[in-house]
Order: structure tokens, then sequence, then C-alpha cells
């Protein structure tokens, strides 16, 4: 096969990023690093012909394809050997092992230009997996369910990864193709009209993204190089990404350009990042604040958001540059998870062990955030956390389940069927209404049964070695470890797998009590002139008894009042004496009911009154909305 020379990188079009296939009206330009090779080819499906690509100082090599289109397959060769998928493809329709497809991101007619993005203030996330939001598991059928969720009052969908993998379903954070969004949902227009889709009903798209290493199976990046990975880190998931050693400039522009690449062609309104804590980089500035500024250069006048996940509990990846920080928006707040599960089910094993469940718990973590700011973590046996208590709360994103958590048991159950449903409900206001930023995940909204698994496509040794590493992980937990575990798991292979997690159809008559509870919760969240600014104007919180709490909301300057919300997971609290000023009624008239959890339409057996002026009843299992007697009902 001869091999044909293309015009140099000296006469190249300006390029939206680094690396890659790039149609331009010429035909296509290609960019690809690769340090140590004597010679890079594109080979494109059938073409007789290979085009040389020409050397650039720093290990690229780079040119323009005269008379190439959009649409177009192709591979790398190397030195005249392998022909490798292109490490920055926009897309890859064969999946990992096949061949890139040369991408126009103009092709597709936006119509969101009113569209502002996302503020951090006042959010409300919903946690999706696109291959099992629906039955279709596609773009398009998970874009025709975005209407009910606007509608629920959630604002912002984050969807679960969904960089190219191989295989025919999985999480998606075994990812090998960060440009590049999988094949199995759809080609990249159809994420692209999704988003379009939801910013014309006011929801904006968040996508998680992964960086802190890439999947095991279908990743081509060492044999352009070597250096993008380290072995000088140890990675819990494989051989981080090289951010800060030797030839780490363009493993570091990889990432960054990755953000900003989403943001501008997907018109996304921010990432979610995974496992910052796996994220390793000694630079003078680290790779995620580069990471938030290009993003935010990226989304021009939109607002984005940028959440990261960290599991140390590092506070510094939500202060601003200039006090050492990240820069970015939010963090996950596992601390809350932890406790509100533990006091919904009781269960305290595992990583669950430093947390009780006590009311005490979830009033410090509706005030300062994390619980674990610096003290030490028995289960880790070292101090966990940093101090935090001067963040803002909206910046910790609160839920009760989310993918990880709900399938880090044997059976990936909900707790809709592992709690008691008034203590759910109460537990569901406490989330929905606090001044953080709440989190639901799929199907949580309508009291969905479908468990989540861990589900992954791997095969042969691969999949033995997955299988076999989730058996352990889960042996942690010493009601799940035990005679016949491994064979009570499911395979996360196995399509049966994959299939039991896609949610039910949504079904508003069968949904009606979960989903009537959720809508009026977001609705009072929303509109409700105090709740609504979580917690701004003042927040304390005290315990009331053993399962008992209450949660205060001052009322805004030159407004008298406030709000008062009253949670009991326990017995019925009569107090007929109560030493605690915050549950002192700011009207002479007492406290008025606004809103109860045991209201029948939610499945709850009705509310007395709460404040006779005799004393305080405060229904078992239960969550009561107080608002002052004389002011008149919201």
């Amino acid at each position: 096969m001869r091999a044909e020379s293309i015009e140099a990188a000296g006469r190249s079009p300006v390029r939206r990023l680094p690396a890659g296939a790039e149609p331009t009206a010429g035909g296509v330009h290609f960019r690809v690093w690769a340090p140590g090779r004597r010679s890079v080819e594109v080979l494109v499906d059938g073409e007789g012909a290979t085009r040389r690509l020409e050397p650039e100082p720093g290990g690229w090599f780079s040119g323009l394809a005269r008379g190439l289109r959009a649409g177009a397959l192709y591979r790398y060769r190397l030195d005249d050997g392998e022909a490798l998928p292109d490490p920055a493809s926009r897309f890859q329709p064969d999946g990992p092992h096949g061949p890139s497809e040369v991408i126009d991101p103009d092709r597709f007619a936006w119509t969101d230009a009113g569209w502002r993005g996302l503020r951090p203030e006042g959010q409300v996330v919903y946690e999706l997996h696109v291959g099992t939001f629906t039955a279709e598991g596609t773009w398009d059928a998970a874009a025709r369910e975005l209407r009910r969720l606007a509608e629920l009052g959630v604002t912002a969908v984050e969807v679960m990864p969904v960089a190219d993998f191989p295989g025919r379903f999985g999480w998606g954070y075994d990812g090998v193709d960060l440009f590049a969004p999988t094949r199995l949902y759809g080609r990249p227009d159809a994420f692209r009209a999704f988003v379009d889709h939801a910013h014309a009903l006011g929801l904006g798209v968040l996508l998680d993204v992964v960086y802190n290493h890439l999947g095991p199976d279908g990743c081509f990046l060492r044999s352009f190089s070597p250096a993008y990975f380290t072995t000088r880190y140890e990675g819990e998931w494989g051989d981080p990404l090289n951010l800060d050693g030797e030839g780490s400039g363009p493993v570091r522009e990889l990432v960054v350009e990755n953000a900003a690449y989403w943001i501008r062609e997907f018109h996304l309104d921010g990432l979610r990042l995974d496992a910052t804590q796996g994220i390793f980089d000694a630079s003078e500035r680290h790779v995620l604040a580069e990471l938030s500024r290009r993003a935010r250069e990226a989304a021009g006048d939109r607002g984005i958001l940028l959440v990261a996940e960290n599991e140390p509990q590092e506070t510094r990846s939500i202060r601003p540059p200039a006090q050492g920080g990240h820069g970015l928006d939010m963090v996950w707040n596992d601390d809350f998870h932890h406790s509100a599960r533990v006091a919904l089910t009781g269960r305290r094993e595992a990583y669950f062990s430093d947390h009780r469940g006590t009311p005490q718990e979830l009033v410090s973590a509706a005030k300062h955030g994390y619980l674990f700011q610096g003290q030490r973590y028995a289960w880790q046996g070292k101090r966990r956390g940093t101090p935090g208590r001067d963040l803002p709360r909206h910046a910790f994103v609160a839920c009760l389940e989310n993918h990880d958590q709900v399938a880090n048991s044997a059976e990936g159950a909900r707790l809709v069927r592992l709690a008691d449903p008034g203590r759910l409900r109460a537990m569901t206001a406490l989330l929905l209404l606090g001044p953080w930023t709440p989190m639901l995940f799929q199907g949580q909204e309508h009291g969905s049964t479908r468990p989540f698994l861990y589900f992954a496509d791997h095969r042969g040794e691969l999949g033995a070695n997955v299988r076999r590493g989730r058996t352990e992980f889960l042996e942690q937990f010493p009601s799940i470890k035990g005679a016949g575990l491994r064979d009570r798991l499911a395979d996360p292979a196995s399509p049966a797998t994959f299939a039991a997690c896609k949610l039910e159809p949504f079904d508003p008559e069968r949904a009606g009590q979960a989903l009537a509870l959720h809508r009026d919760l977001l609705e009072l969240r929303r509109t409700d002139p105090v709740l609504s600014r979580q917690g701004a104007d003042g927040l304390d919180g005290a315990v009331l008894g053993p399962e008992a709490f209450c949660l205060r909301w001052d009322a805004p300057a030159g407004r008298a009042g406030g709000r008062l919300l009253l949670v009991n997971l326990g017995a019925q609290l009569d107090l007929g004496s109560a030493a605690e000023p915050l549950v002192a009624p700011p009207d002479p008239r007492g406290w008025r009911v606004s809103w109860s959890s045991e209201e029948p339409r939610y499945g709850g057996a009705g509310t007395a009154p709460f404040d006779d002026g005799r004393a305080f009843t405060l229904p078992a299992h239960a969550a009561l909305l107080l608002a002052p007697a004389g002011e008149g009902r919201d």
C-alpha cells in the first residue's frame, strides 16, 4: 500500500481541539501526539493509499487531507505497523476496537441560543444512566422523559459517563475514548438533541466524566506514547494519567480540552468529576484548576456547574484558586448519605460504621456539610476531611440514593424495599427541603423497586477478574459475606443483570403516592420564600428526642417568622414542655402545619394538630413543616 504525503501543519487551519480529525473547507485536518514514533499515516476505509502526516516539534504529527469529508472512517498506522483508532476520536461507530469516524460538530442545528445555563443556587439534580433509564436505552428515548422531570421540579439531569467503552452495556466508568460518546445510546447528534430538548424545557445537563483512569479494554494510548500514564502514583483502578511527570504537557492538555469540548460542542451545563482523589498532580497549578478555567472559558456567558466526587472530603476542590483551591462549585456529600441510610436501615457495617444516623449527625450535615472535617475516621484508621464550615450550603450535594450506593449491596435494592415507608417519607422531606443541593437517582421519584447492580460486558479473563473484584469489594459487609456469596451475586457480564436494572415504564397511576410526595416537596422548595433561599438568612437545628430533631430557617430580612421542619424517625413524641428555643413559635398564635409527610395522598395515616397551646405532638415516622400561624398559607 503506497503512502502519500498530505499538507503539512504549517498550512493547517485553525483547530477547535489540539488533537483529532476536524473537517475544514478543504478536507479534514488530522493531528495526533505520538512521541517516539518515526511515522504516522492515516488509513481511510475504502482508499487504496495511506496519507502520511508530517512531524511537528514535541512529538506531534499533522496534516490536511484534501477531498475527505465528515463520515469518513479512519485509523492511524504507527511506524508502518499496527493501525489504531484516534486517541481523540469524536465517534467510534463500531466501538473502541473499530475505526474512528470524522464528525462535523457544526451539522447539528441548535435552538438554545437563549439558554443562559445554571448557577450554583437553587438546583435539584437527577442522576440517570442512559442505558437503563428507558427500555430502549437511547438518547431519543431518554429525551421523551425529560418533560416529566421538569414538571416534577428537577432543574438539571446528571448523566453517567458516556465516553465510549467496549461491550454491549456498562456503567461507563471504564471508558477509553474520552471525546467519543458511546455508540450504544445513539450518534453524537442524538446526544446534542437530548441537550437541546432539555434546554427547551428549562433543564440543564451535567455529564459525569472520568479522568482518574481509563478502562482496561480498548485503550490504545500506550501505543501512541507510554507517557500518557504514570506508575509514580498508585491508582485504585489502574495506572493514573500522567499529569505532572515527564511528557505530561499533552496529557494535561487532553484532559483540560476534553472538559472544554463537552461544554462547547455539546452545550453541556457542567461536569461531575469522578473520584478526584485519583487525579494525581503535584504541579504548582493543579490540573483541576486549569480544567475549571478552561471549561468556563468554553461556556462563554453561560453558567456552568463543576461538581467533584472526592472520597477523602478535601474541601480545596471548591475553594477558589486564589486560596489554593481548584475553583469547582460543588462536592458530593457522602456523610449525609451514610448517616441518612443508617438512620433508615439501622445497618452500620463497613464504610457506614463511623456513622450512627443520629439526629445530631443530620442536623450537623444541614448546618456544616461534611461531618468529617479532619477528625479520625475509624474505618480507615486515619483522619478524614478538611475544614469546610465556612462554605455555602448549596455547595454540598446530598442524596439518599446514587448509582454506587444502590449497587453496593448483594441485590442492588432500593431504599423503598429496605426502609419503613413513613421513615422514608420523612427522610425524603429532609432531603428535598434541606439547605444543600439535593440529588435524586433515576426512578426514586416514583418509588421504583427495580435494582441497580454493577454491570460491565467484559468477557474471558477480564470478565472473571471483574466478577472476582466485585465479590471481594462486597465482602467488607459482614451481612453479605459468607457461604454462597459468589453464587448470590449477579454476574456483571450477564445481559440478564443489565436487563434487570432497566426502569419499569413510567406509570403515573402506579407512582401516585411517591410522585405526589416528591412533586409537592420540590414545589415547596422552589416557591416557599424562606426555604428557597437555602438557609442564606440563617439556619439552625436542635435534637428533640432519641430519633427526633428540628431545623429552623430564619426569614429574609424585613420579613417576620421563618420555617420549622420537624423530623421524627421514632415513636410518637409528646412535648408537654419543650426547653428548646428553636421550636418557639414566632407568632403568639403558635405554629400551623403547612405540610406533613403523613398526608393520606402520600400513603400516610393523617396528621393531628401539632400545637394545641398545651403541648407539641410530633407523630411517629413523620416530618412536619411549620409556618407561623398568623402567616397566610403559601
